[in-house]
């Protein structure tokens, strides 16, 4: 075979949402020569508007983007209210009672994507990435063994091709090249769900301090989703089993009404409610197939982040988290082999670090999703299924916190450091190192396994 060109970048980042955003801003940050291409033209619509605090106040603030995110003004969210499993009444957990989001971070955001997707779009162009839009990618292209480039067309039809040192796919669910690390795509067993979501304006609020709280409100055919977008604005989705799919045949403004009237909390929320008709956001839109884990995330020269990779379940907002939290593993182990100091770990331990990180927090999501389905249990159970999960020393409750919250991974770098700051003010040290400490990224999560660099931008070996 023959060797192929120089590359003309270090990185080309396949997608411009939330995760190839993230990874090619941390790797540009780095000085790496970065591309990114998006088959869209931005703003565009994207699905997945309510996120956890630890990608507000961990990876956007590694990525140094949240004074943007305040000035957007989006709904603040500060914890999920469920009307869930036997408990008749709604109930409410709050970030707040975590010391991992406590003060300033014990908040998210509820977020338009079009506006949110964009913000970070235009900053990774800010930090040098080139972006070029509407330029599909339709295949990587290989060589000795690895994967060097991509073939895409550009935005006049023209089929070309461009190398790199690395591709990361952020294309999401409908990725056309994810199959390329080798392997298939699985799809679960378990969470064969359909979803069928629209927008309407003038829906009812929780209660003050939770008006922006995401609403989840189980019946007899599923589940609801209700987020507060805007003062107006609300997205509302059913989630059906796939044995209830006779449910969403034919027509779709009947079927949502229908489901609507079926519960009995969101009926009460949208009774004067109107739902939106035009506009991207005018659409009745369904989505099914969507539970689903890549066998490989990644080959030499390509890794897989995001919905490219897997995907679980809409309840608790992990989309987004998964996303971006896999865009900065994914972005230490480019950084690490891009650095190439001496002693540096190699490509194969770097991504074998990225799989392995990304594969627990899937995992730690899927199983308790899991149980979370059992509408048998109340709250307390819940809690106590997190904490078996998680490990967690605290209570119940912080540990099932914790974990919807994108907290449970151990990540100090998801973790605002001004949680040290109040901690150490306040003259304890050793919440501090409990809650983020000097060593609480020092310990590896596997035999012969790496822990991230201080500054969190690339992989490190674990001091003796």
């Amino acid at each position: 075979m023959l060797r192929a060109p120089d590359p003309e970048y270090d990185v080309i980042v396949v997608g411009g949402g939330p995760g190839g955003s993230t990874v090619a801003t941390l790797t540009a940050m780095r000085g790496a020569r970065v591309l990114l291409l998006e088959k869209e033209r931005f703003p565009r619509y994207q699905i997945g508007e309510s996120l956890l605090p630890s990608t507000v106040h961990g990876v956007c603030k590694l990525l140094g983007v949240l004074p943007e995110l305040e000035a957007a003004h989006f709904t603040t969210k500060r914890g999920g209210t469920f009307r869930w499993g036997k408990t008749p009444d709604p109930w409410t957990f709050a970030f707040a009672v975590s010391s991992k989001f406590s003060g300033p971070t014990s908040t998210a955001y509820q977020v338009e994507r079009m506006r949110f997707d964009q913000i970070l779009l235009d900053h990774a162009r800010r930090n040098g990435v080139e972006v070029r839009e509407q330029c599909p990618v339709v295949d990587v292209l290989e060589a000795d063994g690895r994967v060097d480039g991509v073939r895409f067309d550009d935005p006049a039809g023209t089929r070309r091709e461009i190398h790199a040192r690395f591709v990361i796919d952020a294309s999401g669910n409908r990725s056309r090249i994810h199959g390329r690390t080798g392997g298939h795509r699985v799809y679960s067993e378990f969470f064969k769900n359909i979803a069928l979501f629209g927008y309407f304006e003038g829906g009812e609020r929780l209660p003050e301090p939770n008006s922006g709280n995401i609403l989840c409100a189980a019946f007899g055919s599923g589940w609801f989703w209700y987020i507060p977008l805007t003062d107006r604005l609300t997205s509302v989705g059913a989630v059906l089993r796939r044995d209830a799919l006779e449910h969403v045949q034919g027509d779709r403004e009947k079927a949502l009404n229908r489901l609507i009237q079926e519960c009995p909390l969101i009926a009460a929320h949208l009774a004067d409610a109107r739902r939106v008709t035009t506009g991207p956001y005018g659409e009745i839109r369904i989505r099914k197939d969507y539970s689903y884990c890549q066998e490989k995330f990644w080959r030499p020269g390509m890794a897989l982040v995001g919905d490219a990779a897997c995907f679980i379940d809409p309840v608790f907002s992990s989309g987004v988290h998964l996303s971006t939290y896999s865009a900065l593993l994914a972005a230490r182990s480019v950084n690490t082999v891009l650095g190439g100091g001496a002693g540096s770990p190699d490509e194969t331990r770097c991504f074998e670090e990225f799989e392995a990180r990304y594969r627990d927090e899937f995992s730690r999501f899927h199983d308790f999703l899991m149980a979370f389905y059992d509408m048998r249990q109340d709250e307390d159970s819940y809690f106590w299924t997190a904490r078996g999960i998680t490990h967690a020393a605290g209570s119940p409750l912080e540990a099932f916190v914790e974990l919807v919250g994108g907290g449970a991974s151990e990540e100090g770098a998801l973790f605002d450091s001004s949680l040290v700051e109040a901690a150490l003010e306040a003259g304890a040290k050793v919440q501090a190192q409990a809650a983020l400490g000097e060593s609480f990224d020092d310990e590896p999560v596997r035999e012969n396994g790496l822990v991230p660099s201080a500054d969190g931008m690339c992989w490190a070996e674990p001091p003796p």
